[in-house]
């Protein structure tokens, strides 16, 4: 459940941080932001396998450029669900969507540990590591 917890708290600063980059991007107050990293996330966790499932030759011809129109895709959806939090258009919330992935591994990497912040090693190892 801590995870859960720590990947919606940066998925929230991150949708803060991206609404004072970009002037497209209007975010109302911090519940509006914590609203809408929840839906965004459950849109991530739901929606975003299929689409990149359907879309996946179109994936893969772009090396995996088109999944971030999916992640705008889905950011437009959220802001369209969420009182407070509005995109401009499609070239907004796709910066947004790179801004806020950047921002996203930026912060997966630290946690706090005794009070202290450390890089936890994200990588996966395999069964011969």
């Amino acid at each position: 459940m801590e995870h859960i917890a720590v990947r919606w708290l940066i998925l929230t600063v991150s949708i803060l941080v991206t609404g004072s980059l970009f002037d497209g991007i209007q975010v109302a107050s911090v519940g509006s932001a914590i609203t809408a990293a929840a839906i965004l996330g459950i849109l991530n966790t739901f929606i975003r396998p299929v689409l990149l499932l359907l879309t996946l030759p179109v994936t893969l011809l772009s090396l995996g450029l088109f999944a971030f129109v999916i992640n705008a895709f889905l950011l437009q959806i959220t802001a369209s669900l969420v009182q407070g939090f509005d995109v401009a258009g499609f070239w907004t919330a796709f910066l947004a969507s790179l801004v806020i992935a950047l921002i996203h591994v930026a912060l997966t990497g630290f946690r706090f540990q005794n009070g202290r912040i450390v890089v936890v090693d994200t990588r996966r190892r395999g069964p011969w590591d």
